[in-house]
């Protein structure tokens, strides 16, 4: 019985995180808005512990601001936010991508061009959060392979922190066709254990994933 209590209360704080997320992914909440704790309990007939669970985990993530005796607001995101995420991004990656350059072996590349078939076809249906999840396995991979372990903690921090602008420049229109031209150029500097190639495609990778970040916060401001 407890077990059940427990799945439930996971289930409803997953459905809780997915609804905000998408409301401020999608503008129906704007930058500065109060997230109401009331209307989500009424909504998803709970009490307000799992609705302040999901608040503190959407503040890690970047979506939400908690602000005492105020409540939960959205946070609004600057250029200088994204400007320095994907500068950092674009320097750990690159050198994660250096260093699995020499490590990969036949299976892990063959593996990555999988993923890449995956991420294909999601850009084909169009299915944003399913491809940032499978987006994340292509990562992780060389990430895991380039056997820093400091590095991957870092690069997983970060990304925890700005799931919010990663998600973002995936739905902004074309960028997930893009992304996956972008994995086969990297795979193809895998197969060939360019470890210089590797970390100039990431790096190029983060830049154009801000820019196209920035033109589409520039166009919803417009």
């Amino acid at each position: 019985m407890k077990n059940k209590i427990m799945e439930r209360h996971q289930t409803l704080r997953e459905k809780i995180l997915e609804t905000i997320r998408e409301a401020i992914l999608k503008g129906v909440l704007k930058p500065g808005e109060k997230v109401a704790e009331p209307e989500l309990a009424e909504r998803f007939g709970i009490s307000r512990t799992p609705i302040r669970e999901a608040f503190r985990q959407l503040e890690s993530e970047g979506y939400l601001t908690v602000i005492p005796r105020k409540g939960a607001v959205v946070t609004a995101l600057s250029e200088q936010d994204v400007q320095e995420f994907y500068a950092i991004k674009s320097i750990l990656e690159g050198y994660a991508a250096e260093l699995a350059a020499t490590k990969l072996t036949e299976k892990d590349i063959e593996k990555l061009k999988s993923i890449n078939e995956k991420l294909k076809k999601l850009a084909a249906e169009g299915d944003v959060k399913a491809f940032f999840r499978v987006h994340n396995e292509f990562h992780d991979l060389f990430i895991r392979v380039a056997g820093n372990h400091k590095l991957a903690e870092l690069i997983k921090q970060l990304g925890m922190k700005f799931n919010r602008l990663r998600m973002a420049s995936l739905s902004v229109k074309g960028r997930m066709d893009i992304s996956v031209v972008e994995h086969e150029g990297l795979i193809e500097a895998f197969k060939n254990q360019d470890g210089v190639q590797a970390e100039n495609l990431v790096k190029k990778t983060a830049a154009i994933g801000g820019q196209v970040l920035l033109e589409g916060m520039m166009e919803a401001e417009g």
